[in-house]
């Protein structure tokens, strides 16, 4: 396990919290397991009602951790990313985001899992893939468009443009906005509501709601590419970019 993970059971709730604010909370492969077994163990205990998920700092989540990513990258099925998003995709107990600051790349397509998401004004979305030479993940280019149909997602995917707390209500990505700095305490009494309702339907509706066979062949067929992709110029061109401002005085 990782100290960059927090995980804590508050009565029905299991709150996670993405603790790296120093670097954005970008993912790295140790968190993305810490997490898929926080999720792992509240899908499995029928006393969880909800699951919270925030990050600590200013920004919800940058991503992955394009050093570790390099490093480690997802190599199949069993890899750190892709058990992560397997494991978000197949829960049938309600998941609440609390977002603020910058949710770029999986921080953001990983709220097209969840069931209730709430932005601080600060909040910005960003499917940031393109730019960087690969495809979306997470089923995203299936669920984004039946969400906010095929023009929207073209924005957002394609030409990659951020959408800020208003427009993500607008679009239908977040479900409130909520008073600047209360969006985790918003997401608190989002989770109260779900754990208020009766457990088995809430579980048995939400699976109905998000049983589409489609999903787990976009989300295999997107990896594949996504896979390939990795090993192409277009990424490897992004991550010299990115790598020389990093370095840059």
């Amino acid at each position: 396990m990782t100290n960059d993970v927090e995980v804590h059971r508050s009565g029905a709730t299991v709150e996670i919290h993405l603790n790296r604010p120093d670097k954005r909370n970008a993912i790295t492969g140790a968190m993305y397991t810490a997490v898929s077994s926080a999720l792992a163990d509240a899908e499995a205990d029928t006393d969880v009602r909800a699951v919270v998920i925030a990050g600590r700092g200013a920004g919800f989540c940058a991503g992955n951790d394009l050093k570790d990513f390099v490093t480690n990258p997802p190599e199949g099925k069993d890899s750190p990313p892709a058990v992560f998003l397997n494991t978000i995709a197949g829960l049938t107990v309600p998941v609440v985001a609390a977002v603020q600051g910058n949710a770029v790349g999986v921080g953001a397509t990983m709220l097209l899992h969840c069931d209730y998401v709430v932005a601080d004004p600060t909040a910005r979305i960003h499917f940031a893939f393109v730019p960087l030479g690969v495809v979306p993940e997470a089923g995203s280019t299936l669920l984004l468009p039946r969400l906010v149909g095929h023009l929207a997602s073209a924005r957002l995917l394609m030409l990659a443009e951020p959408v800020g707390a208003e427009e993500a209500a607008r679009l239908g990505l977040v479900s409130e906005v909520s008073p600047a700095g209360e969006h985790v305490a918003a997401a608190r009494r989002a989770a109260d509501r779900f754990a208020a309702q009766p457990a088995t339907a809430v579980r048995l509706t939400k699976q109905l709601l998000r049983d589409d066979p489609a999903l787990p062949e976009r989300m295999r067929a997107e990896a594949r590419i996504f896979r390939r992709q990795l090993a192409g110029p277009e990424f490897a061109s992004a991550v010299g970019a990115f790598a020389a401002r990093r370095d840059r005085p």
